[in-house]
């Protein structure tokens, strides 16, 4: 049947008038308004960089898709100068400047101290690298929620890890804060479950630039045959410089968060075959994390890292939790990211409602070449089966 061209007008004026009303109606949608408090400055510089690289590709690639349930992206960011002080007043501003949904802080102890004021902010935080349990546990908030792997969750998979390390009696180097000690305790645990012992324990301080000291100590003790690394930042840096110039053979040392891109970067060949825990690799093999790693090497012809990924992947958390809430109200979010199961990186993952933390599968990597470069590689996968069950410690009230 021929189609007369009134009625072809018509048509054609009714579905524009359709289109029309749908893209007025995703503009007067509220947009998702994101503060990105991390560290640009002070000892955890490196990793605030890749965070912050990460949350804005999040942004950028949501907007070229339309927004997130037809809602603009908006980011602005703060420095948190690597300190609880500076966070706290970085985050204040963002958050009374309208962006609500925090997102970056890189060392726990700034990670809670934002938490403690995010009901009174009318705020939410989600953490993507922070790893103490306390933010999970007695430290947890109904507006706070963890997308990483907690301390508890790297010591289940350290225990099974631990069952294939032939090493025997370690000792520990690891950062004098709240994390380095959870750390050491952590594998501590770990392994005198397998048999073995910590013989030597030893916290220098953040900002230690000279680790001659505690290089000396380990060596001295010809008992030692493994040790354990727990550093950040540009400390982590000048120690795999110096334990290298120090002789201290990577056969022996495992890390944890220990070899991340920045350090492996920065170093050269000095954390070659050093094993440790690893928060994200772009060898996952799951369709989500497959797209993510092609839009990124599209766009920065190379692999994301670590911190990367941990970070678009709590950028993925708060989009889901606005298209399940409909809102953009950050109560509304909470609630509604409370006990949510949605498809990440890491494959399908729950938010548990009892704490707020992400539950997925965790890895072992090993630095060595891939891709013509020198970065960490998963070499080991562990179920997210070996999740603990919430500590209790946690109360929602």
């Amino acid at each position: 049947m021929k189609i007369s061209p009134f009625r072809l007008s018509v048509t054609t004026l009714a579905v524009t008038a359709c289109l029309l009303g749908t893209s007025a109606q995703a503009a007067d949608k509220d947009p998702i308004r994101i503060g990105a408090v991390t560290s640009l400055s002070g000892v955890f510089a490196q990793q605030g960089e890749e965070v912050l690289r990460a949350i804005q590709f999040a942004v950028d690639e949501a907007n070229a898709k339309g927004g997130v349930d037809g809602r603009k992206v908006l980011i602005k960011t703060g420095d948190d100068e690597s300190t609880p002080k500076e966070g706290l007043q970085a985050s204040e501003k963002l958050a009374r400047d309208g962006y609500k949904f925090l997102i970056g802080p890189i060392a726990s102890s700034i990670t809670m101290a934002i938490g403690q004021n995010l009901k009174r902010w009318d705020a939410m935080l989600v953490a993507t690298v922070s790893k103490s349990d306390k933010i999970t546990g007695d430290n947890c908030k109904p507006r706070m929620f963890r997308t990483n792997h907690s301390d508890a969750m790297d010591v289940a998979m350290f225990a099974q890890w631990m069952k294939d390390i032939p090493q025997k009696n370690f000792a520990i180097i690891a950062a004098d804060y709240a994390w380095g000690h959870d750390s050491a305790q952590t594998f501590t645990k770990a392994a005198e479950a397998q048999g073995k012992k910590v013989s030597l324990t030893l916290f220098p301080p953040l900002g230690t630039k000279d680790f001659a000291p505690y290089i000396s100590q380990v060596k001295a003790d010809p008992g030692i045959d493994g040790l354990w690394v727990a550093l950040v930042g540009s400390d982590l840096i000048a120690y795999a410089r110096q334990a290298q110039s120090f002789g201290l053979t990577s056969r022996t040392t495992l890390g944890h968060a220990m070899i991340m891109n920045f350090a492996v970067n920065a170093t050269g060949d000095a954390m070659k075959g050093i094993e440790g825990n690893m928060e994200y690799g772009a060898e996952i093999d799951t369709p989500r994390n497959k797209a993510f790693v092609k839009a990124w090497e599209a766009k920065f012809h190379r692999v994301p890292t670590d911190n990367e990924g941990a970070a678009y992947n709590g950028m993925e958390a708060i989009f889901a939790g606005v298209k399940k809430a409909g809102s953009v109200a950050p109560d509304k979010v909470a609630k509604a990211l409370g006990g949510l199961e949605y498809d990440t990186i890491y494959g399908p993952a729950l938010m548990r409602a009892q704490d707020h933390q992400l539950v997925i599968p965790n890895y072992v990597g090993e630095v060595k070449e891939a891709d013509g470069v020198l970065r960490p590689v998963i070499v080991r996968d562990f179920p997210a089966s070996l999740v603990p069950e919430p500590s209790g410690e946690c109360k929602m009230g």
